[in-house]
């Protein structure tokens, strides 16, 4: 057998867009959990993103980033009111 279907389906780089392979993809989670895998869809990044990303640790981002995103109904307000979480959390 050559691999699982999984392994051939074509997913989307959320940073560039480009179809790719999933096999020639990196799983992206957006909660920084990748292992607890039950009830969970990835986004994926293609190898030459992934590769650019800086591998720090997020602490939060992803938390912060979905509680500006509620409250912002364009990106300008998204942008402002992440200034504002941002400036606060330095105090």
């Amino acid at each position: 057998m050559l691999g699982s279907r999984r392994s051939r389906d074509a997913v989307t780089c959320i940073a560039c867009g480009e179809s790719v392979p999933r096999a020639k993809a990196r799983e992206y989670d957006k909660h920084g959990d990748r292992w607890d895998r039950r009830d969970k869809e990835f986004e994926y990044l293609c190898k030459p993103c992934h590769g650019e990303l800086t591998h720090q640790p997020r602490s939060g981002l992803e938390d912060l980033l979905a509680a500006v995103e509620d409250e912002a109904d364009d990106r300008d307000a998204f942008l402002h009111r992440y200034q504002e979480f941002v400036e606060q959390r330095q105090d």
